[in-house]
């Protein structure tokens, strides 16, 4: 039994030895995109959950629930090439409007970071700047952990098109 206990040990503290020396060479990426983000129908990357009754979407009202899939570029122009979009919710979560709680997966679909994904989580502040977590990461981004800020740079407001700059900083394996 003794010697069961032993081995068992050994293999464990192998395992453990060599999976804590494969992550040992933290990197960090930084990078800068451009969310493409559409309001108007019929071609609406964010809509409202349920739709609104009044068909116009209130991102102030308290307990409004958004789905966004946004398509990402590597440049501030609108035609630019796609590298990823932007999945996920976000929920007005105070009483006055002035936050939203995102839950956004940034998954690369081409370029460098092809199937590799950014999963960020935060409440976002109804600032120039907004700052949220970065709290994992598949592919290339395993077990990440970082920040993301998001700035309205354009709008307009007659196709409902508004184009954020994100600024990405992550650190992965």
């Amino acid at each position: 039994m003794a010697n069961k206990i032993t081995l068992a040990s050994i293999l464990f503290l192998t395992i453990f030895t060599y999976s804590n020396a494969k992550l040992r060479h933290l990197k960090e990426t930084k990078l800068t995109v451009y969310y493409q983000n559409y309001s108007s129908r019929p071609n609406a990357t964010v809509i409202e959950i349920p739709g609104p009754a009044n068909g116009t979407e209130n991102y102030f009202k308290f307990g409004a629930m958004f789905s966004v899939d946004d398509p990402i570029t590597e440049e501030f122009d609108e035609g630019s090439a796609i590298i990823a979009r932007g999945r996920g919710l976000f929920v007005t979560s105070a009483l006055d409007g002035s936050s939203s709680h995102v839950m956004l997966s940034v998954v690369f679909i081409d370029g460098e970071h092809k199937g590799s994904s950014i999963e960020i989580y935060g409440n976002e502040q109804r600032s120039m700047v907004r700052e949220v977590a970065v709290v994992g990461g598949t592919g290339k981004f395993r077990l990440a952990r970082g920040y993301v800020t998001f700035e309205n740079l354009y709008f307009d407001p007659v196709r409902g098109h508004t184009i954020l700059q994100s600024n990405m900083t992550v650190l992965h394996y």
